[in-house]
């Protein structure tokens, strides 16, 4: 958000005051942490800047996977503190999450003096080594002077071309410096590149020229903005547009060209499309492996097809992808330049409205079999839940449902690790009730997801969060199980667990909460809960032989096993 000019004021801070005043200059409202002791002049100094929220987590991986979600949904850096040691290895998992879902977000850690270096101290890790390969940029202060100029390089980084994790080390010693004069520099903006005129009209030519063209939409940098005109851009022109993994809230699902999502378990009608397609238009999206089911849907050569790639960032244009047409720009500001192009007597593809009806089909809930029917758990969702809520999930099969069946309606609607981490869901959701307290905000999560991260239900708690918790209990890793019974039906290993009640894990934690055995109790639960606040949970009880939405079934596999 827009910053006032900054008016330098000459006064002496401390090592850790400059700091989180640079943190105020550049906008951070809230930050995450678990407390450690090699920070203690940090967690002193923001009692003094009351506009920064200090959310008190559980553990550093819940930490760092809400300020991911943090950043997912501002666009601006979420920001965690953690300790040096375990508490940095902790939350090295948000830091990966954030570099493969390029969202913007800052990691400080809490490290040894400088003077204690290299003796492998207490809990000592050389960090600039340690996250390197899954950060933008990583690196150690060890002059408090230049704190400053740490700082704004670290927020230009994250939001910068394709955004990401930055990690900063702060030695102990170094928070402890008093008398420096050294003043914040002012907010760092996002660059906003437009894209080059003749690229945008050699574009609308190749789209002129194509006869089944295909959009492919959400990634690195996408906005409110870049939702709204790249609508607009389509539907004038009947373009189908899907969406990259997990990325479904990049275009609403009420435009007429919405054509579904890729990724796990996609339409079977859209492949095709993407297949027959003699032009793809990339916007945002890597076109990495789950988009491309393992680069085969969209191979590197992608003989026959033209592809056109725009992304904020120049270095992952052409990188994988054999590309016809790069464009590098701001997605915002491409989508707008591409809503406004006057094509003249460009006439509209048929195409468009055809694949939205193929989406509707295949995402309408049907009536199923099972005691507890997903599907149908779906439908009620549907009816009883606002269409903008935010959903968000980690890994697991039990969110191929919610991918198929719910309409992500409003941006941001989704928040789901593309980057398959178990255990993001419930953090996800406390930063979500946070940053949106009026928005329906629901954690769906399976029963080895959910456990990865339970324990910041009390965050939830402490908080005020409100939101609604949807636990799926097959009793079973799910997706290694589905994985097993293809590879080795039959022989289940390692895949079984056995629970606990889950509803009376969340009441411990003073939620309200029911067990759903059959789909009319998931209906009564929710009906109940969605009209109370606070941190709500439902136990849904399902069968192993749901194994997903695309209709894979542990009898299924095993019968099409024994036929092989």
């Amino acid at each position: 958000m827009p910053r006032r000019p900054l008016i330098p004021v000459l006064m002496e801070r401390t090592a850790s005051r400059l700091l989180v005043d640079c943190l105020a200059e550049q906008g951070c409202e809230r930050i995450f942490t678990v407390p450690g002791e090699s920070f203690l002049p940090v967690l002193d100094s923001l009692r003094d800047r009351p506009e920064i929220e200090t959310v008190t987590c559980r553990q550093e991986g819940g930490a760092a996977y809400m300020a991911c979600a943090d950043g997912a949904m501002t666009g601006r850096p979420g920001v965690c503190f953690v300790t040096r040691g375990p508490g940095a290895t902790n939350a090295s998992i948000g830091v990966h999450v954030a570099f493969q879902d390029s969202q913007p977000m800052v990691l400080f850690v809490g490290d040894v003096d400088r003077g204690m270096r290299d003796r492998e101290g207490f809990q000592e890790v050389d960090f600039p080594a340690f996250f390197g390969p899954i950060a933008k940029w990583a690196a150690r202060i060890e002059d408090a002077s230049r704190i400053p100029e740490y700082v704004a390089r670290a927020w230009a980084t994250a939001i910068s071309g394709r955004p990401g994790p930055v990690v900063l080390a702060l030695p102990e010693d170094m928070l402890h410096e008093s008398g420096l004069t050294a003043v914040p520099r002012p907010y760092v903006h996002r660059p906003a590149q437009s894209p080059c005129p003749d690229a945008l009209a050699a574009m609308m030519a190749m789209i002129g020229d194509a006869a089944a063209p295909v959009a492919i939409v959400g990634g690195a940098g996408w906005n409110r903005k870049a939702h709204d005109y790249f609508a607009q851009f389509a539907e004038r022109i009947g373009l189908p547009v899907a969406t990259a993994f997990r990325r479904q809230d990049a275009i609403s699902p009420d435009s007429p060209v919405y054509a579904g999502n890729l990724g796990y378990g996609p339409n079977p009608a859209l492949v095709e499309r993407v297949k027959a397609a003699d032009l793809l238009l990339v916007v945002g999206a890597r076109l990495g492996e789950a988009t491309t089911d393992g680069y085969t849907l969209v191979t590197p050569d992608h003989p026959e097809q033209q592809l056109i790639h725009v992304h904020p960032d120049p270095e992952e244009l052409s990188r994988v992808y054999r590309t016809d047409l790069a464009i590098c720009a701001d997605m915002g500001e491409f989508a707008e330049s591409a809503a406004l192009w006057d094509d003249g007597e460009a006439i509209p593809f048929d195409a468009g409205a055809q694949a939205n009806r193929e989406w509707r089909e295949w995402s309408t809930p049907g009536i199923g079999d099972f005691r507890l029917d997903l599907a149908e758990c779906l439908a009620t969702a549907r009816r009883e839940l606002p269409a903008a809520s935010i959903i968000c999930n980690g890994a697991g099969n039990f969110s191929g449902w919610w991918h198929r069946y719910w309409p992500y309606k409003g941006f941001p609607s989704q928040l789901a690790p593309t980057a398959g981490a178990m255990g993001y869901g419930i953090p996800a959701a406390t930063a979500a009730a946070l940053r949106y307290p009026d928005r329906c905000v629901v954690a769906v999560a399976g029963d080895g997801d959910f456990l990865m991260n339970a324990q910041e239900l009390a965050t939830a708690g402490q908080y005020g969060a409100n939101l609604l918790v949807i636990v799926i209990d097959n009793r079973s890793y799910g997706t290694i199980r589905m994985h097993q019974e293809r590879e080795y039906p039959g022989r289940v290993a390692s895949t079984e667990l056995a629970n606990p009640d889950f509803a009376a894990y969340a009441r411990a934690f003073g939620a309200k909460a029911w067990r759903a055995e059959i789909t009319a109790e998931f209906a009564a639960a929710l009906a109940e809960a969605k009209s109370l606040y606070g941190i709500r949970l439902i136990h849904c009880l399902t069968d192993i032989e749901q194994l997903s939405a695309s209709g894979a079934t542990v009898s299924g596999l095993r019968a099409k096993a024994a036929s092989a």
